[in-house]
């Protein structure tokens, strides 16, 4: 995965790598990232600003983020590199990827400092991607407690606070959601359909050089999808590569 040989700068500023696991963590946190409670509201209503493919780009970086802070624990984390990969890939279209499953049987290790925050972050990931591709109205909804956990283990929160601030506003303006919370329907069965929206790219929320315009970010969406590999990551299908 060539995206991600080398960390983007904003997240070495952020002094993520190689930092020790100083931050607290207990079962209350898990629950608060799991479950985030009313006092996030303002975040939440931020959040609803923004369309769908935004929405799962937010959460790729996100996820990355929340990766780059464990490379070199004692942890394995190829399988949060394959989920990251084909988040990226499914923006061009959901059909690229194949379903995030995790942890269906809830078995897999889900406390400790390190194993705890990855299996929210992976559940987490799990429903935004279920909520997209089943082209949910409350999609947006998924993602606070994936900012919040970001936000969490970051040393430098100063920097992790400047780039999602900044990030949002570009979002906000540039990749609006086109209904309102007076829209949804409760039931969650009207469906919305995001194939229309322009797509993001990962350089978009990295690249501090990368310069936005629909057609730049297809074509970085395009090669970013030529240089993912299907056969190591079982996430992606790429039949027919995009050119």
């Amino acid at each position: 995965m060539k995206s991600l040989k080398n960390a983007p700068q904003i997240i070495l500023n952020s002094k993520h790598i190689g930092h020790p696991i100083d931050f607290k963590w207990n079962k209350k946190k898990m629950e608060k990232f799991l479950d985030p409670l009313d006092e996030y509201k303002e975040l939440e209503t931020a959040l609803l600003n923004i369309n769908h493919k935004a929405t799962v780009g937010l959460s790729a970086a996100l996820l990355e983020w929340i990766y780059w802070r464990f490379i070199g624990h004692n942890t394995s984390i190829t399988d949060t590199e394959k989920r990251i990969e084909a988040l990226w890939c499914s923006i061009k279209d959901p059909e690229l990827s194949s379903p995030l499953l995790f942890d269906p049987n809830f078995d897999i290790p889900a406390s400790g400092p390190i194993d705890g925050p990855l299996w929210v972050a992976h559940m987490t990931v799990r429903m935004i991607d279920v909520r997209y591709r089943k082209g949910s109205y409350f999609l947006q909804n998924e993602i606070t407690g994936l900012v919040l956990l970001a936000r969490h283990i970051t040393p430098k929160r100063k920097k992790f606070d400047n780039w999602f601030n900044n990030i949002l506003i570009q979002l906000t303006y540039l990749y609006p959601c086109p209904y309102t919370n007076e829209d949804l329907d409760e039931t969650d069965e009207k469906v919305y359909d995001s194939h229309n929206e322009s797509v993001i790219c990962r350089d978009f929320f990295f690249n501090p050089k990368f310069r936005y315009t629909i057609m730049a970010s297809e074509k970085a969406v395009n090669k970013y999808i030529q240089n993912s590999d299907q056969k190591s990551n079982p996430f992606l299908q790429l039949s027919q590569k995009v050119s």
